[in-house]
């Protein structure tokens, strides 16, 4: 088999793969605020719940959430599990997990802004919401960015750890093919992918960071 064979192959993988990465950012960025939001906050008891959700995403590994979150309705509400649900639970557990890492990328990014500004916001008439997204969260995106790009990109490799589950992204087809092939072929071009694409989102983080540079 040809390697332009085998890539041809591994492009439904490649959909998956990019379907598990963009349907986490697109959860997981904004959950991700919200909780950096909730673990902030100045009641004890609600930033404790959200110190612990972080301290759980971030302390267990994600396949063992996966796993958690694919049999947690059956072992634990004896719900049937139907293969439909393995996307579902990707999605899930990769969400979750993400956003706890967000939360404490925001959560830095907030903290790093120094707090007179909020004291000179106050003294203007402004409220906390107009502060936050007027005055500290301009600042805030292009101090995050580096973080943000690097749980990118380690977003990437991680969309291969849905194999655990027998969802078949590329690394799953990857391996079947490899397998079929006795070749090692399909892991070159699924190498290849992974790093073609970091070095897109790496590409486009330094550019947004150029254009965001007006706030140094």
């Amino acid at each position: 088999m040809s390697f332009l064979e085998i890539c041809r192959q591994l492009l439904p993988g490649m959909g998956i793969t990019l379907q598990i990465f963009f349907i986490t950012l697109l959860f997981s960025i904004p959950l991700g605020l919200a909780i950096a939001i909730g673990r902030m906050s100045r009641f004890k008891i609600v930033s404790w719940i959200f110190r612990l959700y972080i301290d759980i995403m971030r302390g267990t590994p994600l396949m063992l959430q996966l796993l958690v979150v694919y049999f947690g309705p059956y072992y634990m509400f004896g719900i049937n599990i139907s293969s439909s649900y393995r996307g579902i639970a990707v999605m899930i557990a990769f969400s979750i997990n993400y956003a706890a890492y967000f939360a404490e990328i925001y959560r830095a990014g907030i903290n790093s802004i120094d707090k007179g500004q909020w004291e000179a916001a106050y003294i203007l008439g402004y409220n906390k919401v107009q502060t936050f997204a007027k005055i500290i969260l301009p600042q805030m995106k292009k101090r995050i960015i580096p973080p943000m790009t690097n749980e990118m990109v380690t977003l990437v490799k991680d969309t291969s750890l849905a194999f655990s589950i027998a969802y078949a992204e590329m690394f799953t087809e990857a391996k079947r093919i490899a397998s079929a092939q006795t070749s090692m072929m399909p892991f070159v071009a699924a190498a290849l992918f992974y790093f073609s694409f970091n070095a897109i989102i790496s590409l486009l983080s330094n550019k947004v960071e150029k254009k965001l540079s007006y706030y140094d």
